[in-house]
């Protein structure tokens, strides 16, 4: 944190404490340089930086909120805060006070400061190297490199400060034969550059060999065998959603109650993890000054917790998990870091040929967008593989 930058929040603490009985300023910063590809060829380049204040403050028991992109108008800021407390929703949670944090590698200035031509070049030959194999593939790529620095300080003293750089890249590839759209793709993110396609380059090539010939498939029941993207597009976001503690305290989620309770497959272990090194979601603590730790959700098939944000953990008799996320001008509220789902004791290979007809999914389209916390779930198959006999034939 630079010492101009400090010194304001500082000042904005300070005016906020005489007219409330807590406060907490959250200051933001990012930096971020996307490269563009549609259509197989450069699109956009550009670098965006962002900037955010936000000042929470608890006065007579009600929460106020206010947010702004520069630091010009401190007073103004408190103002907005003071007056919004008016009609507040009430504070069921106090501030933290000085927290010790974990050491969480996440910053890599060579990912920061990588250089753009070079990004570039890994666009196209990401690219280029797809369409050997496919040259009639239509290819939208990206990478994208650059930095968000996190401020924190608080009226009882609690005080956390880190920056997590990130670099991504990814390719989705568009097949057309005859009447028939095939989606292939696949992706990477890390906090260090990523300068080794190889990996890439093969998961897509292997998609389109496996896409090769067309297999029809009957209406009926049959197992599904989920590759590590199919499970992200189909099972994630109602995971998360369940598990949000906010959800759990509306009584909305299906979980509700049930802790300790069996609800799962005794092969199901599946935790939240903000301390994994290098992983763009991960931090030493919440954007509310709380220390990142491993949260188990699930344990061998039974609902072991949930996640937490301090207003929630508050009104729900608990803890923060350490998971207070701001998402734009938005109040803190409970999300997932890096959802980790435990190893098994089968292979996938051993798992295809385990069926005798089945399907293996990669990408589902739309699972998401039916009611899924109340039972309601479905989605089209995008991109998957009909098995035959121990065998993936199209």
């Amino acid at each position: 944190m630079s010492d101009i930058l400090k010194s304001r929040i500082e000042d904005i603490l300070l005016m906020a404490r005489k007219r409330a009985q807590e406060a907490e300023v959250f200051a933001g910063s990012v930096d971020d340089t996307p490269v563009v590809f549609e259509a197989n060829r450069l699109k956009q380049l550009q670098t965006n930086r962002s900037m955010l204040v936000a000042l929470r403050i608890v006065k007579d028991g009600r929460l106020g909120f206010a947010t702004a992109t520069t630091l010009d108008d401190i007073a103004s800021l408190v103002d907005r805060a003071v007056d919004i407390s008016q009609f507040g929703a009430p504070a069921a949670f106090e501030l933290p006070p000085p927290q010790e944090y974990p050491h969480v590698s996440v910053y890599d200035r060579e990912a920061e400061t990588y250089d753009v031509d070079a990004m570039v070049e890994l666009g196209e030959s990401l690219i280029a190297r797809v369409r050997e194999h496919t040259p009639d593939l239509l290819c939208d790529a990206s990478v994208g490199r650059g930095a968000a620095s996190v401020h924190i300080l608080n009226s009882r003293g609690g005080e956390a400060s880190f920056t997590r750089s990130y670099f991504g890249l990814g390719l989705e590839g568009n097949l057309i034969r005859d009447t028939d759209m095939l989606f292939v793709g696949d992706s990477d993110s890390s906090c260090h550059p990523i300068t080794d396609i190889d990996w890439l380059v093969r998961s897509i090539v292997n998609q389109l060999e496996l896409s090769r010939r067309q297999a029809t498939v009957t209406t009926g029941h049959m197992p599904v065998i989920f590759t590590p993207h199919g499970l992200v597009s189909a099972m994630i976001a109602p995971l998360a959603a369940a598990f949000n503690g906010r959800v759990v305290l509306q009584g909305v989620s299906p979980l509700s109650n049930r802790t300790g309770q069996k609800v799962f497959s005794e092969e199901l272990s599946l935790r939240d993890d903000a301390t994994i090194a290098h992983r763009p979601r991960s931090r030493p603590c919440d954007d509310e000054g709380i220390p990142s730790r491993i949260i188990p959700l699930v344990e061998c098939g039974a609902v072991s917790g949930f996640i937490y944000d301090l207003q929630t953990a508050a009104l729900a008799g608990t803890g923060s998990t350490g998971s207070g996320d701001r998402v734009g001008a938005s109040l803190p509220s409970p999300s997932v870091s890096n959802l980790v789902v435990q190893t098994g004791k089968t292979g996938f290979e051993d798992m295809v040929r385990g069926l005798d007809e089945g399907l293996v999914v990669e990408q589902l389209m739309g699972a998401t967008q039916t009611n899924v916390i109340g039972g309601d779930f479905s989605g089209n198959v995008l991109l998957g593989y009909k098995v035959e006999k121990g065998e993936m034939v199209g």
